[in-house]
């Protein structure tokens, strides 16, 4: 028999070609091996999905040490954590538009009042999602760079505390979606009032996973500790600054929300 990918010619008893690395695929296609091959190749939740997200809330230095140092099977690469926290994201901010929405009450969210009251907030809020996808890939160069200034005791790169803040927040991500999920259907005025509170939840993870990477002596956890606080904390007023440029520049908000009424 012969590869369909690469037309290579295979043992009968291969089960993946030698030349390109293709599955050798035997049968027709099923509702169940459909599902498997979704599961298996999106979320590999078969072996390491799970073990990658319960190591990293334990052991996040076996996560992210062992990819770094070349242990590229035993968990989730970075990527498909990455694709998968996306996605969780996504369903998020599905739930929150379909079934929550109705039910907050923009007025009293104290943190993001505007000039009209609930109505401009509920603009911003609704113009925010729109670019949550790349708000989150932001904080990745920030996470890293607070961590690379700060626990780098291992002498990792910035590539590869790249990687490390990859691995902790799409972790607290994907953890966070099943709490996120129960309060959007039961309580979206509280995940909407507390949302500043998962802010700083996924700082304090990231701040622990550093920490686990690089385990200092605790008299140097005195200065570390605030320094890395310090530039996560730059680092989000520089994405909320982008943010509000962003959607001054896409209009999706104007001076006029801003102005007090007369």
């Amino acid at each position: 028999m012969n590869c369909k990918n690469c037309n290579s010619t295979l043992r009968t008893d291969y089960s993946y070609c030698p030349n390109c690395g293709a599955k050798v695929v035997r049968k027709r296609i099923t509702n169940k091996s459909l599902i498997y091959d979704f599961l298996e190749r999106y979320f590999n939740l078969d072996n390491t999905f799970f073990k990658t997200i319960s190591h990293m809330i334990i052991k996040p230095q076996e996560v992210c040490g062992g990819y770094i140092a070349g242990l590229r099977k035993k968990y989730l690469n970075p990527v498909s954590m990455l694709a998968i926290a996306l996605t969780a994201s996504g369903f998020t901010i599905f739930l929150m538009k379909k079934v929550g929405w109705e039910d907050i009450d923009f007025s009293k969210i104290s943190y993001a009042q505007t000039s009209t009251g609930g109505a401009g907030t509920e603009k911003i809020m609704s113009a925010t999602m729109e670019y949550s996808s790349l708000i989150y890939f932001l904080y990745i160069p920030i996470i890293a760079i607070a961590s690379y200034l700060s626990f780098n005791k291992k002498e990792y790169n910035l590539a590869e505390h790249i990687v490390s803040s990859i691995y902790a927040l799409t972790s607290f991500s994907i953890i966070s979606t099943v709490y996120a999920s129960i309060l959007l259907f039961f309580s979206p005025q509280f995940y909407i009032d507390t949302a500043l509170i998962y802010v700083v939840l996924m700082i304090l993870f990231c701040l622990y996973v550093s920490y686990k990477n690089a385990p200092y002596a605790v008299k140097f956890l005195i200065w570390r500790i605030p320094l890395f606080l310090f530039l996560v904390f730059i680092g989000y007023l520089g994405i909320s600054i982008f943010s509000f440029v962003l959607l001054f520049i896409t209009g999706d908000i104007s001076v006029q929300d801003f102005i007090p009424a007369k």
